[in-house]
């Protein structure tokens, strides 16, 4: 019961997801990303063992659609998956299983992929592509979030809301520059999006205490409580 946006920005590299669900804490469970290589969602009833097995597919050299098809034979409940794949150049592809909660369906954008399930109706999944794809020169971050804000203004999901994800990453770090979680909230994203804000003011001197600790602004700096 989650819908999900996957993306490449080919502008600036980066690529990466955002979702949002009615069950508590599914940035725990469901997103998967590797820099340089790709990321996998896993939903539905979903089993978090299967997003490392697709990133270990895709560092083998399989494409979307082969890591796909062999994360649905390695599991005898593919039924009840719902899966995206991104790799880290642009190919997408979607699984949806017929046990999934209706509505549920998968899309194959341009550049990313859209799956939903237990949403309102097919106009969710056309909204979260919509509102991801209104402005490709956005940050790909405000663009993932613009597809959950797309597809909740189409409905959302069946049930009310109760958290949100948003993960990206860039070709210049080894480690996702934006991983942010909103658990358990009334208003997810709204939430996300607030953090994602907040985030976007201090990300820089985060990222920088990473590579060069010395040269990076302390807490309070970065905080701005000092």
């Amino acid at each position: 019961m989650t819908f999900t946006v996957g993306g490449l920005c080919r502008r600036t590299g980066q690529f990466g997801t955002a979702l949002s669900t009615s069950s508590i804490g599914a940035g725990g469970r469901c997103p998967h990303a590797a820099p340089g290589l790709g990321l996998v969602v896993t939903q539905a009833r979903t089993d978090p063992r299967l997003g490392p097995l697709g990133l270990d597919l895709l560092r083998g050299g399989r494409s979307a659609e082969e890591a796909v098809a062999a994360i649905v034979a390695s599991t005898p409940h593919s039924a009840w998956r719902q899966l995206g794949v991104l790799t880290a150049d642009g190919e997408a592809a979607v699984f949806t299983g017929e046990s999934c909660a209706r509505p549920a369906d998968g899309l194959v954008l341009g550049d990313g992929f859209v799956i939903g399930n237990w949403v309102k109706s097919e106009a969710v999944l056309a909204g979260i592509a919509a509102g991801f794809e209104t402005d490709p020169m956005a940050e790909l971050a405000d663009r993932l979030i613009q597809g959950l804000e797309g597809g909740e203004a189409e409905g959302g999901e069946l049930d009310p809301l109760q958290s949100a994800a948003l993960v990206v990453c860039d070709p210049g770090y080894t480690f996702p520059i934006i991983d942010l979680r909103i658990d358990n909230s009334p208003t997810p994203i709204a939430d996300l999006r607030r953090t994602w804000e907040r985030w976007r003011e201090i990300m820089d001197g985060y990222l920088l205490r990473a590579v060069d600790p010395a040269a990076a602004p302390d807490t309070r700096s970065l905080e701005g409580h000092a």
